[in-house]
């Protein structure tokens, strides 16, 4: 009886030690939601609805608002940095040089909503973010055209059209390189000022690393929609990819 004990116990601290080496294994991704210009009300939900989604898909996530994150040291614990709603000027010099650092060691990006409403100053953050904001109408339901069904963030729709109803972000200086994932049909609402070609997400490799984009996430509302939160986890899995370590060789910004 006491072997058949001890080979009980033994059993259950290896499962226990082989279940944290697991977790600790898990990807770590970083929340940035730091505002220099509008505030978002959904950033809250936003924040809840990420780390909901860690918890479900085995990735850990810390949330910050302090710049003083983008630091080469701590970006390196990161799999995936999310801009979540940012706007205006968020990081200094030195902070912007670690980030792109960061994505020239294979780190990657993921931009949600006002992430393109962001550094309007910093050219490269444009490019990696995928395009700048200029505009939006009223909130209204649109419809969503989605051009690639092959990508983690669009396999699960059946259909080709996604009714949506969220802040329509017009945009300028479109980054010619992205993959559109999901454009949006101007015809299907009022206010649209992009025209016949008009993404609204979207995913690139960039200068050494990977970025994904979706300009929905406006409204409470959205971040219980079950759609949109399996669009967002499929980006946030390709950005995480194979979590290849980061590689600072690679990394040729300097301040």
């Amino acid at each position: 009886m006491k072997k058949r004990h001890f080979l009980c116990l033994l059993s259950f601290l290896i499962f226990s030690l082989q279940s944290h080496a697991w977790i600790k294994n898990n990807p770590k991704i970083l929340v940035f939601s730091k505002t220099k210009g509008f505030r978002h009300a959904s950033i809250g939900a936003g924040k809840a609805a990420i780390m909901k989604l860690g918890l479900s898909n085995h990735f850990d996530v810390d949330t910050t608002e302090n710049a003083t994150a983008f630091t080469e040291e701590n970006l390196k614990k990161y799999t995936v940095v999310v801009f979540l709603s940012t706007t205006g000027d968020v990081l200094d010099n030195a902070q912007q040089v670690a980030f792109e650092r960061y994505i020239q060691a294979g780190g990657a990006y993921v931009g949600i909503h006002a992430a393109t409403d962001t550094e309007y100053d910093w050219p490269w953050y444009g490019k990696l973010a995928g395009a700048y904001f200029t505009s939006h109408p009223a909130v209204q339901e649109a419809r969503f055209i989605v051009k690639d069904k092959k990508h983690p963030s669009t396999k699960f729709l059946t259909d080709s059209i996604w009714m949506h109803k969220d802040e329509l972000y017009n945009f300028k200086n479109i980054n010619p390189d992205i993959h559109v994932l999901i454009s949006i049909d101007e015809t299907s609402y009022k206010g649209g000022t992009n025209g016949n070609f008009h993404p609204f997400s979207w995913y690139h490799s960039f200068d050494g690393g990977r970025a994904f984009y979706t300009s929905m996430g406006h409204t409470d509302q959205t971040w219980s929609d079950e759609k949109f939160l399996k669009h967002l986890l499929g980006g946030i899995e390709y950005a995480i990819g194979k979590q290849k370590k980061l590689d600072y060789s690679k990394a040729h910004s300097t301040l």
